[in-house]
């Protein structure tokens, strides 16, 4: 049996909380992968008991950090860190800039158990110029948001595909569909202000429904 903050943890509450990492580091894996980060098929495909053999039967978070590179680009690299704290506080902020300076790495996803405290979400603003840093909450993250069956498939485009779309259909990007940036697939994608993304569902007569939206 484990300890938890002075109490002793039962093999069902560590089977849970093995299951929750688990779940967790497979969407993160998903995520990235999506984000066009370097992930490798077997990431994504991991198994639980794979996940127990590599992070043992009491895993800890610290052991869960992920750091990738981008397909795209391999100088740009983002970390994933999964603090301990229930609530994260300016302190480890301070500790995980540190680690991006030094490692030269400006993104970072930060994957908390509850959420982060006034200071700690000031500091983050502050950093946004150079350090841009995601805060998702562990329960966001125990289902993929893609495979709800309400959400259709989305795509990014590229700053060239959007030139082109805007100057096909003449229109202004703020004509576009709007998307709001706090938006669960927005977030899941990484997407920013000024991001557009194809949406493709299925059409009631067969074939698909294109339409197209501005992240704001």
């Amino acid at each position: 049996m484990a300890e938890r903050a002075g109490t002793t943890m039962t093999s069902e509450e560590l089977e849970v909380q093995i299951t929750r990492f688990y779940r967790i580091r497979k969407t993160v894996m998903e995520m990235l992968r999506d984000r066009d980060y370097e992930v490798a098929e077997f990431e994504v495909a991991m198994t639980k008991e794979e996940f127990r053999e590599k992070y043992g039967e009491e895993p800890k978070r610290e052991h869960l950090v992920i750091r990738k590179a981008k397909r795209s680009n391999a100088a740009e690299h983002i970390f994933v860190f999964f603090p301990d704290e229930a609530k994260v506080a300016l302190k480890t902020i301070k500790t995980y800039h540190a680690r991006l300076m030094a490692e030269n790495v400006q993104r970072a996803i930060l994957v908390v158990q509850q959420d982060i405290t006034p200071s700690a979400r000031q500091l983050t603003s502050e950093m946004s110029s150079k350090y841009h840093l995601e805060v998702f909450r562990e329960s966001e993250l125990l289902v993929n948001v893609k495979e709800h069956a309400l959400v259709p498939a989305h795509e990014i485009l590229s700053p060239e595909e959007k030139k082109a779309l805007l100057e096909r259909y003449t229109v202004k990007e703020t004509q576009l569909p709007r998307m709001q940036e706090s938006d669960p697939v927005a977030r899941y994608y990484g997407l920013k202000r000024g991001h557009v993304v194809k949406i493709i569902r299925p059409s009631e007569t067969g074939g698909r429904y294109v339409t197209y939206r501005l992240v704001v």
